[in-house]
């Protein structure tokens, strides 16, 4: 084999695993690999100012590519930068290799400065962490990391590389890739029993999940549910579109809270989750949200999440894609002529009520649209009414969104992105990696001003490496779910109406100022036809774009 030196190998390395783009913001222990950088051509190199906007753009893009995304840190320091953005990149089950880089082997026992422990460091959000010891090494290390990256059930994974293994030349073999084939079959008797379960169900109701849009099983779920007759919610937090937001039996989020989901799950004799999340509470309840002895059946990619909190009568380990069909197939031989028309007929009902719930919904918004300042419901549902069928939305608006899945259609996988993890911050630079994934669809980012304000330096790579993102930013100057949190708590600042440390407005932050400093136009809006307006021009003018939309800072229930 030939010599070679370890910063060449490794970009080869990611060659050979279909990389496009490493994100990364480079420090003393990196040069070597950006020197290698200098006579790249095939990957780019993606400059952000801070790492946290960086991990993020990672995420997206290895969400919306389905691809592997890589990031390279800089040290402790950069990968502690990035840590908030790495646990909701955890949390989506988003494949990104991420990389950082350490001080050269031969001196990190003097503990020099920046160094650590960095595989000990990333390794509670990571799937896998390890440090490059040897140069003759690094092929396997990077193949066994893309390999656990993108393996089912996908999601980050951790590499040190020592600056000396990127500087030293050696004579390698770089192997070749290997892939884990995604699309696992449920076991033939689980199937079985789910089918039973599924035909016999007179109200049975669908969590759909994100697994179903990571396996781009959309149509496999509305098939089952049509057979069926039965209601699909979004799981709590989704990040993707996992079942048609146009389709008569979609039915948008539940309430989260276990009152709320109690009050849904009485109606219904049986939960069948496709991957959905059986449920992550922000905050306790007495509440119990499953009906007891209610039948779940329970399809994922990860085995851990079946029966975790909630134990399932029939658990199945596999992906939508695969497993999906045959549930349909073993429930339709079992479906007598009774329950196929009883199911015809709920599926009839189902569809009158979903378009006048719909209708209502929108009536509602309209309403709205004279409002001043602009009402949230009011704004989704313009928007919803004149993006391009093909854009894709990032959404982070958080005390805004209640409405967004059922006023802005997602129709396909890639439709539709929002933060999962929680760590707010993910949306704005997350549209870039969305962008670069998907550049010849639209992207429009739905985002909060508290959110937008911990990553913004995303906007300057935007405007950098001209990416045409538009920004619409719900501003309403305040943390507010922080505040509807801390009034149903009914407790002083409620009674005092005192907020500490929820108060974005004393100075507001100048966000039209601020993109344009980054090198991105900006433009305020006051009212919806304003900012619709304006996002129309974004998409048309295919560059970067921020519209500042003053929202309405209310956060008591109308």
């Amino acid at each position: 084999m030939p010599i070679i030196s370890g910063r060449r190998a490794f970009l080869e390395l990611l060659k050979q695993e279909g990389v496009e783009y490493v994100f990364g913001n480079p420090g003393t222990t990196e040069l070597a690999l950006m020197d290698a950088f200098a006579v790249e051509r095939d990957i780019k190199y993606v400059l952000g100012l801070q790492e946290a906007a960086l991990m993020a753009m990672a995420d997206g893009y290895a969400q919306a590519s389905g691809k592997l995304g890589v990031i390279n840190l800089h040290v402790a320091p950069g990968l502690g930068n990035a840590m908030g953005m790495l646990y909701d990149a955890m949390k989506a089950n988003s494949p990104v290799l991420v990389t950082a880089g350490q001080q050269d082997l031969e001196y990190v026992v003097a503990e020099p400065v920046l160094t650590a422990d960095l595989p000990t460091l990333a390794r509670p959000f990571v799937k896998w962490a390890a440090e490059v010891h040897r140069l003759e090494d690094l092929p396997t290390y990077v193949h066994r990391a893309a390999k656990t990256a993108l393996a089912p059930p996908m999601g980050p994974v951790f590499l040190s590389l020592p600056g000396d293994i990127l500087k030293n030349e050696a004579d390698l073999d770089l192997m070749t890739p290997t892939r884990v084939a995604p699309r696992v079959r449920g076991d033939a008797e689980a199937i079985a029993v789910a089918a039973d379960l599924l035909a016999k169900a007179e109200r049975p109701v669908i969590i759909a999940g994100d697994a179903v849009a990571q396996s781009n099983a959309l149509g496999e779920l509305a098939e089952l549910a049509e057979l069926i007759a039965a209601p699909v919610y979004v799981e709590f937090v989704p990040n993707t579109a996992s079942f048609p937001a146009s389709h008569p039996l979609y039915r948008g989020s539940m309430t989260r809270s276990q009152a709320g989901v109690r009050e849904v799950l009485d109606r219904h004799d049986l939960l069948f989750s496709a991957g959905g999340d059986l449920f992550t509470w922000s905050l306790p309840s007495k509440v119990e949200p499953i009906p007891h002895g209610m039948p779940l059946v329970h399809l994922d990619t990860d085995p851990w999440q079946i029966g975790k909190n909630y134990p399932a009568t029939a658990g199945i380990f596999g992906d939508p894609k695969a497993t999906l069909p045959e549930i349909t197939a073993a429930v339709r031989e079992r479906m007598s002529g009774g329950q196929r028309a009883a199911a015809r007929q709920r599926l009839h009902a189902m569809s009158e009520a979903a378009m006048a719930e719909r209708h209502v919904l929108k009536e509602k918004a309209r309403a709205l649209a004279g409002h001043s300042p602009v009402q949230p419901l009011a704004l989704l549902e313009a928007i919803g009414a004149m993006l391009p069928k093909d854009a894709v939305v990032i959404e982070e608006i958080l005390s805004s969104a209640p409405g967004a899945r059922s006023l802005i259609n997602s129709e396909d996988a890639q439709s539709f992105f929002a933060l999962r993890g929680g760590g707010i911050g993910w949306g704005l630079p997350a549209a870039i990696g969305a962008k670069l994934a998907l550049p010849n669809r639209p992207v429009v980012a739905l985002v909060g001003d508290g959110s937008a304000l911990y990553t913004a330096q995303g906007l300057w790579t935007a405007a950098h490496s001209r990416i045409p993102v538009t920004w619409v930013i719900f501003n309403n100057t305040s943390y507010r779910i922080l505040k509807q949190r801390v009034v149903a708590m009914r407790g002083m600042a409620e009674q005092t109406d005192t907020f500490v440390g929820m108060e974005l407005n004393d100075p507001p932050v100048d966000f039209v100022g601020m993109a344009r400093s980054f090198g991105v136009k900006a433009e305020r809006a006051r009212s919806v036809k304003d900012a619709t307006d304006l996002i129309a021009q974004a998409i048309k003018g295919n560059a970067p774009m921020l519209i500042d939309v003053e929202m309405d800072r209310s956060y008591k229930p109308v």
